[in-house]
């Protein structure tokens, strides 16, 4: 898992590792001292006199050791707080403006030019239809058809006679319907001229309007003349609220927990407003695409949490998450997982559905637990023959680069091969101090001391990486699933054993009778362990007879002693290497049943 862009040194990110031996897909890291031990990155040496000083800001980013930052505003440097300002101010007009989410514009309305082409559309369909019409009744009756186009033409030369002659006067009018009874050739002519004369006479004059209707005519000019000419009066915008949106469950502003979520973006760009800003629209965008929250509801199956899980917690209370890629080893489940292009589809959604989960129990407040530890175990990692693994893997780094900024506090990598720490050396040599110092690896001889391994404050804020009651069975701890007599609340003592010596561990008791129950094991063994019960009276009882346990055993032992008398329960671990050991036990009284 990573938490940053590739393209920022300060971010600490994580890609795909080469493919050499025995190859593994997982965070690249820098190289240790000698490969058997576990290293922890080593702050950076401060800058030549000669080499250009970085203005203040950066030297923050760039501190000699890690620690987490307070998400507390009133603690942050005054440069940290003009920063989330000003993505405040940007965040606000994204906000106002409809940014993140744009608002759907609306309908189209019909335009007049349209209505008007349809309504002449229309007209052209009538008079094309008309036409028709008329085609087939000239077909229809001929003769008449001819008979009428004669009279027309007789019609219009008349006209034109018209059009010259005044109209004649009365006496005339009456000569002329005279003639027409005595002459009856010429019958049609005379019609013809009366329709003539009358159609070309003079209107008759139209009766004079009275003086009140002429006022009345007038004070209505007058009024129509006063009265405003209405204008189109356009309708006000509507007014657009401020939308809201949530990442991570959290109100990008107005709640406390906001700007815990705006100085993770900025850590990841180093405290620059305007980038900050684009990484955290970026995001946004992308969960909306990716469907994310909707994400969380769905049913992927259990088969893939073999692979990624959470275990017990650090120190600082944050959830631990293991990523365990020797399992793809197994033919049928790498089969399963990756065989077609939707398997690997639901592959990947599981891993972001996980994430999701698992960042849904953060507390954004400014003093909560919004961070996690990765433990990557790079036990017998698959190499790059597995395309499919790599291809998915690669693709879930870069969304988690781009998309959780400052969610992995601490990156421990266990059973590291040298070649692996060697290589992560080049790859890693660019970042700052601060995210070197994020950085931890440890062979496989090196991992349960490395998980719980004590680091003194100045190189590291965490005093311990992980407590070994919170560590896997498998990965030399005391936590097991399904135990009856301890839990992540009974806490494991630590104890040196110094080479060439022999350590006693003496479990008083004051209840009696009562029950006396221990846990015990001892990093990479190569110890003689031996139990007894030492009574008051000064005799011995054996509860355990001395027994070797080798370097490849990594037992824990399980046992307990009823207790009758006043007395003690000595445990013995007798180391005759030249090796200093690790004692891990832990131990509680019971009331007898």
């Amino acid at each position: 898992m990573a938490e940053e862009p590739l393209n920022n040194p300060d971010s600490a990110p994580l890609a795909p590792p080469p493919a050499p031996e025995e190859p593994v897909v997982f965070p690249k890291v820098e190289a240790p001292p000698p490969p058997e031990e576990a290293v922890v990155i080593p702050e950076a040496e401060k800058p030549a006199s000669g080499a250009v000083v970085e203005e203040e800001p950066k030297k923050v980013a760039g501190s000699v050791s890690f620690k987490e930052e307070t998400n507390v505003v009133a603690d942050l440097p005054d440069y940290q707080k003009k920063a989330l300002d000003e993505l405040k101010k940007l965040v606000q007009d994204a906000l106002n403006n409809h940014l993140f989410t744009p608002v759907p514009p609306p309908p189209p309305q019909a335009e007049p030019e349209t209505e008007q082409a349809a309504t002449e559309a229309v007209v052209e369909e009538e008079k094309k239809e008309k036409k028709e019409e008329e085609k087939e009744e000239e077909k229809e009756a001929p003769p008449a058809a001819a008979a009428a186009e004669e009279e027309k033409a007789s019609e219009e030369a008349v006209d034109e006679s018209a059009e010259v002659v005044t109209p004649p006067p009365p006496a005339v009018a009456d000569m002329v319907a005279a003639a027409a009874v005595v002459d009856e050739d010429g019958a049609k002519t005379v019609e013809a001229i009366e329709e003539t004369i009358v159609s070309v006479s003079a209107p008759p004059p139209s009766a004079p309007q009275s003086e009140e209707q002429a006022l009345e005519k007038e004070a209505e000019e007058v009024k129509q003349e006063a009265e405003p000419v209405p204008q189109e009066v356009t309708a006000p915008a509507p007014v657009v609220e401020p939308e809201e949106v949530f990442l991570y469950g959290v109100p990008l502003l107005g709640d406390e927990r906001s700007d815990t979520i705006l100085l993770k973006f900025l850590r990841a760009r180093d405290f620059k407003p305007k980038e900050a800003f684009a990484m955290l629209k970026n995001t946004v965008r992308w969960r909306k695409e990716f469907g994310v929250d909707t994400l969380l509801e769905e049913d992927l199956g259990t088969e893939y949490e073999k692979v990624v899980f959470v275990h017990g917690f650090d120190k600082e209370k944050r959830p631990v998450v293991y990523n365990v890629f020797g399992e793809f080893q197994d033919k049928e489940f790498y089969q399963n997982a990756f065989s077609d292009a939707e398997k690997q589809k639901k592959f990947l959604k599981w891993l972001v559905q996980f994430l999701e989960r698992t960042v849904k129990k953060f507390d954004f407040g400014p003093t909560g637990i919004n961070s996690l530890v990765l433990v990557n175990d790079l036990k017998n990692s698959p190499g790059y023959g597995k395309r499919d693994l790599y291809k998915v893997t690669s693709k879930f780094f870069q969304l988690l680069q781009d998309n959780y900024p400052e969610f992995v506090a601490k990156q421990v990598c266990i059973n590291v091969s040298w070649w692996y720490v060697a290589y992560s050396w080049v790859y890693i040599s660019v970042f700052t101090p601060r995210s070197k110092s994020k950085f931890v690896f440890a062979g496989a001889s090196k991992t349960a001391e490395t998980l719980f391994k004590f680091v003194p404050l100045e190189l590291c804020s965490i005093s311990r990486y992980i407590a070994p009651e919170h560590v896997p069975v498998q990965y030399g701890g005391h936590s097991r699933t399904g135990e009856l007599e301890f839990s992540h609340e009974d806490s494991v003592i630590e104890v040196d054993v110094k080479p060439n010596s022999k350590h006693e561990v003496e479990l008083s008791h004051t209840q009696l009778p009562s029950v006396l129950v221990w846990e015990l094991r001892v990093v990479g063994w190569d110890v003689t362990y031996e139990a007894q019960y030492v009574p008051a009276e000064g005799y011995t009882v054996l509860v355990s007879k001395p027994r070797k346990f080798a370097v490849v055993d990594d037992p824990i032992i399980a046992d307990s002693f009823k207790i009758t008398e006043p007395g003690k329960v000595v445990l013995s671990i007798d180391n005759k290497s030249s090796k200093k050991k690790k004692l891990l036990y832990r131990f509680k009284i019971k009331t007898p049943e």
